[in-house]
């Protein structure tokens, strides 16, 4: 099988897109791609979609996703991880003041992302921009923090636990975490522990040699990543795979309510375990958004 997902525990010392290419070459395919990106350090949880499951990434990279990090106090670096040039430096905050200024990030906050990341200004990469010797202004964008914990203090590190939302920069708010306490700081390392449903525990690890195992689009994956679903016929099946109206394939009264009754705007439409189709109520009508 070589169409789609794959949980990959990433190892840190490798970018994810050479990750990518590992596995094509084990999998035989070179539709592969993951749905949200790990920094170099970084290890952790990788979500990668391989074949006709590419058509489902959106849905994956919008999840909530939780992490382990460690803050570096006392230094700044230019990248805001261990691999960047130190810029600044200042003293070390006291374990009182790294806890007490946690609730300033919590909740809905503005965020200004790291210089060096993938957002395009003008077209380019901030990265490239910032390696070039430009310095592209970074707008704060809107991050939604559900959970900050504290877990450990070490001077000059801390261990922090964070649940937020898809576009968070970890790395930024450590940044964020050791101006507000009175200091500098880098992110030393992390660790990404869970993507919506998809937790650590379930992945396996890239090995030379070692077969990937490629899960398919099931009622579990579906149902991890928070969407409900229902069944059709092998017919409906059909008839969905031509494109046709689905109030003309769900002509059953009892299917209709159903699907109308559920509050989520996106459903899964699964025939004899197979997922057939993503729909999306669009100003209340529901239309196709993906098709296997």
């Amino acid at each position: 099988m070589n169409s789609g997902i794959i949980l990959l525990n990433k190892k840190s010392g490798i970018t994810s897109f050479d990750t990518l290419r590992d596995i094509k070459r084990s999998i035989g395919t070179g539709k592969v791609g993951h749905t949200g990106t790990l920094d170099k350090f970084a290890c952790g949880l990788l979500i990668v979609l391989a074949g006709r499951a590419l058509k489902l990434s959106r849905w994956f990279s919008h999840s909530d996703k939780k992490y382990k990090g460690r803050v570096h106090f006392g230094t700044e670096t230019d990248t805001l991880d261990p691999e960047g040039e130190e810029i600044a430096s200042a003293a070390l905050p006291s374990r009182e003041n790294v806890q007490n200024v946690l609730t300033q990030f919590t909740g809905n906050i503005m965020q200004e992302p790291p210089v060096f990341s993938a957002i395009h200004i003008n077209g380019k990469r901030a990265s490239s921009l910032a390696r070039s010797g430009q310095i592209p202004v970074m707008k704060k964008r809107p991050v939604t923090i559900h959970k900050l914990e504290l877990l450990g203090w070490e001077p000059p590190f801390a261990d922090i636990f964070v649940h937020c939302s898809s576009g968070t920069y970890i790395r930024a708010l450590a940044r964020d975490i050791a101006l507000a306490a009175g200091s500098r700081g880098y992110l030393e390392s992390l660790v990404r522990t869970q993507v919506g449903g998809f937790c650590l525990e379930e992945t396996q690890t890239e090995e030379c040699g070692k077969e990937i195992n490629v899960l398919p689009i099931d009622k579990n994956v579906i149902s991890k990543l928070g969407f409900p679903w229902f069944d059709v016929t092998q017919q409906e099946a059909q008839a969905i795979s031509h494109g046709k109206p689905l109030d003309q394939i769900l002509q059953n009264k009892n299917m209709l309510f159903s699907v109308n009754s559920f509050p989520n705007k996106i459903m899964a439409v699964f025939c004899e375990e197979m997922l057939a189709a993503m729909i999306e109520k669009i100003k209340d009508k529901w239309k196709y958004v993906y098709v296997m």
